[in-house]
């Protein structure tokens, strides 16, 4: 096989997820699950008597749709879109600059306390540059492309990748064909020229598969069931991912 691209998934692949959360612990801060209803009780109080608890009531009823659509039919919801839809569920409304803040404070919130990167990415991601064109292809459920950019960004590794596919910006999740089909259009090459990594089963490892790419199961931050993969590679360490590679374009 001849391989001339490789895309990442971002979260448990190159990200590893919630590794913010005992930071957040560490400096007296509440998980960003409460802080986001906190966030919207703080900004509709000052409009309504409302209670904590009616607001994070309505916030868990939106949030369950969204990941409904995102699990299921492959939609992402925009955080905007949803905070609209619970402000709507509460009757209220804020003023242009107080929901562009609202929303800000949302989406930044793993720029105030950031997740850590897996072991050995930043090495690797710069080794196969040299060799191939690289892209990433990630759900972005709050932190949208815009600062998931910045996070690889300010680690040096934003300008190491030719093309990126973020739900938020295509509108689809993962395994959605639109996701893969945006990065290997980027690239400008054939889906059977491209080689996917990433940590789920079936967003990283099925999906690409139907749609004429090659997978690897990367599970140097979480094992979600390796015994059973379908994946053309795996690798526990990314001391490992060259050989996965080399294999995969020996067939």
């Amino acid at each position: 096989m001849v391989v001339k691209g490789i895309t990442f998934d971002l979260w448990d692949t190159v990200l590893i997820d919630d590794s913010d959360e005992p930071k957040r612990t560490k400096a007296g801060c509440p998980t960003k699950l409460v802080e986001r209803r906190e966030l919207v009780h703080a900004a509709t109080s000052k409009l309504t008597d409302i209670s904590f608890k009616s607001v994070s009531d309505i916030y868990d009823e939106v949030d369950s749709d969204f990941r409904n659509d995102w699990h299921n039919n492959n939609i992402t919801r925009t955080v905007v879109h949803r905070l609209n839809q619970i402000l709507d569920k509460l009757n209220v409304s804020l003023s242009e600059d107080e929901m562009i803040e609202l929303v800000r404070l949302h989406e930044e919130m793993e720029l105030v306390f950031r997740p850590d990167f897996v072991t050995g990415v930043h090495e690797a991601i710069a080794r196969l540059s040299e060799h191939y064109q690289l892209g990433i292809i990630s759900d972005a459920i709050f932190s949208p492309g815009r600062v998931l950019r910045t996070l690889l960004r300010d680690e040096g590794l934003l300008d190491y990748f030719d093309t990126f596919a973020f739900s938020d910006e295509v509108g689809h999740s993962k395994p959605h064909q639109s996701m893969f089909q945006h990065a290997w259009e980027g690239l400008h090459l054939f889906p059977s020229e491209v080689v996917h990594i990433g940590d789920r089963e079936t967003n990283d490892i099925a999906g690409p598969h139907e749609f004429g790419m090659k997978a690897i199961l990367c599970i140097a931050a979480v094992d979600r069931g390796s015994a059973n993969t379908k994946a053309d590679g795996i690798f526990n360490d990314y001391s490992g991912l060259s050989e996965a590679l080399e294999e995969i374009k020996g067939r």
